[in-house]
């Protein structure tokens, strides 16, 4: 089946119920939106996600791919620990990106601690934490880290891993996980700056146009003026999509605590979640 799902998820713990509280109220369509994607994800019906972090294992020459079978996490760091995961791993996938990647002189590595189990980050729990809840079968994951290296490399790791998840039998999905400006407010935890408004706009335009040069060459000072996390993370997302035909969606974008929270869902022309939709 190939790629059957591919979506942009933000990833503030304030959005999972049990964390938030009353804070919830502020962003009711960023959450709504994350049930709605939900929703998609479980038609697709995907036997593995790969969830891209940027709050994994970042090293910054290469792009780290987990290697560990056995995966889980939960919100304890959060004051919700009861909120627990446990996956396991698409190895073989994981190797197959790994080879792939490198054949193409692309670095990455396929990373295992030692330990029996690799620990999940919130980059990826909080997207998890919504997508998951309508599966009826369980389903692998596999988590990448993204690196440090310019976004056109980025890019072309997304198309390497397009290639790869195209090639499969089973049906994936994909997510780039990442927020958009940290700054946005005078109240911003980072900081404030007028970039942060101007790039989370720029960046959303771009998605919907499918402007892939005005995303690959935003000017480096102004990308760290806006003080984002997920932009590296959308850059894979976009060149796995690059040999596909797609149409980006926005289901909502809102920054009510100086944080920028796209939900964007990318429909795959002829993906199963289509098929069924057209059933």
């Amino acid at each position: 089946m190939s790629l059957s799902f591919a979506a942009i998820s933000p990833h503030p713990p304030i959005i999972v119920k049990g964390i938030g509280g009353r804070e919830t109220e502020k962003v009711k369509k960023t959450i709504l939106a994350m049930e709605k994607l939900g929703n998609k994800l479980a038609k697709a019906e995907p036997e593995t996600i790969v969830v891209i972090s940027p709050h994994g294992l970042v090293y910054p020459d290469r792009i780290n791919i987990c290697g560990m079978e056995n995966l889980a996490g939960d919100f304890g760091q959060f004051g919700a620990e009861k909120i627990s995961f446990k996956f396991k791993n698409d190895l073989d996938l994981a190797q197959e990106i790994d080879k792939a990647a490198q054949k193409e002189n692309l670095k990455t590595l396929l990373y295992h601690s030692g330990e029996k189990t690799f620990l999940l980050d919130h980059g990826i729990l909080v997207p998890l934490y919504f997508l998951t809840k309508k599966l009826d079968r369980p389903v692998k994951i596999l988590p990448i880290a993204y690196s440090f290296l310019d976004r056109q490399t980025h890019f072309k790791f997304g198309k390497i891993l397009g290639s790869v998840l195209q090639n499969q039998s089973s049906a994936i999905g994909i997510v780039a996980s990442g927020d958009l400006s940290h700054r946005l407010l005078p109240q911003s935890y980072s900081g404030y700056t007028p970039a942060g408004k101007k790039f989370d706009q720029e960046l959303i335009i771009a998605i919907k146009e499918k402007d892939l040069k005005t995303i690959l060459n935003f000017d480096d000072d102004f990308v760290e003026e806006a003080g984002e996390c997920g932009l590296r993370s959308i850059c894979i997302l976009l060149g796995a999509l690059n040999n596909i035909q797609y149409k980006p969606e926005v289901l909502s974008y809102e920054g009510p605590f100086g944080v920028g929270y796209l939900v964007a869902n990318f429909q795959i022309r002829n993906s199963k979640s289509e098929i069924r939709n057209n059933i």
